[in-house]
């Protein structure tokens, strides 16, 4: 009884930090916004085992415009994220310009040299959830402009060499960018609902407890 008792009490915890009241999926409806520590962010995400079955990169369309002012998702983060904003020609091909990768804490002068990372890679999304999901919400998840978190350029050598990798495989070269980086792949599961495997969890757990336990706040996007 008692650990019902206080299963009852979490889950009227979690729920009592999801605005509006009611929900539509296991942590609310889609535009909510849940608030929580860093550590209960992470208990919050559901454990199941992961399945890359059925998985194509295409399944997921990216790189579309979607508000059809000539500018892709790859080149709208690129101008968002400049530090020195880069020159836009027709057709917003971008010119100059400078750019911080936080993964190898460098920067970057050509748009070019740099690769737009799904913090939470495509393939680990179709493992984690996304293959259940439609082709529209796919879509909406590969060109995630609505939270800064999703997307992030950084240097082509440090996008590749993790690749479709979790934190229980790859972590940034740049260790004081650690928190950072869990902090932000956590909220990103949590924006849409993504599960983790055991072994992403007890990376996380374990590498964590060194970090602030800082609220996340996230807008649930399905």
């Amino acid at each position: 009884m008692r650990f019902l008792a206080t299963a009852a009490a979490t889950v009227a915890a979690v729920a009592a930090l999801i605005t509006p009241a009611h929900a539509d999926g296991s942590l609310g409806a889609k535009g909510s916004t849940l608030t929580l520590p860093l550590t209960e962010a992470l208990t919050t995400l559901p454990v199941a085992a992961e399945s890359r079955a059925g998985y194509e990169r295409s399944a997921f369309k990216h790189w579309v415009d979607a508000d059809k002012d000539g500018c892709n998702t790859r080149a709208e983060v690129l101008k968002d994220e400049a530090v020195v904003a880069p020159e836009q020609a027709a057709g917003c091909k971008l010119s100059g310009g400078k750019w911080y990768s936080a993964y190898s804490n460098t920067y970057v002068n050509s748009a070019s040299a740099l690769d737009l990372d799904h913090l939470v890679p495509l393939a680990e999304g179709w493992d984690s959830g996304a293959s259940k999901w439609t082709a529209q919400e796919r879509e909406a998840y590969a060109n995630d402009l609505g939270d800064s978190r999703s997307l992030i350029a950084v240097t082509a050598a440090t996008n590749r060499s993790k690749g479709d990798k979790d934190p229980a495989a790859w972590l940034p070269p740049y260790e004081p960018y650690h928190c950072q980086y869990l902090a932000d792949w956590i909220a990103t599961k949590l924006r849409w609902q993504l599960a983790v495997d055991q072994a992403e969890r007890d990376t996380l757990t374990q590498a964590i407890g060194s970090c602030p336990d800082q609220p996340i706040k996230v807008t649930l996007a399905r």
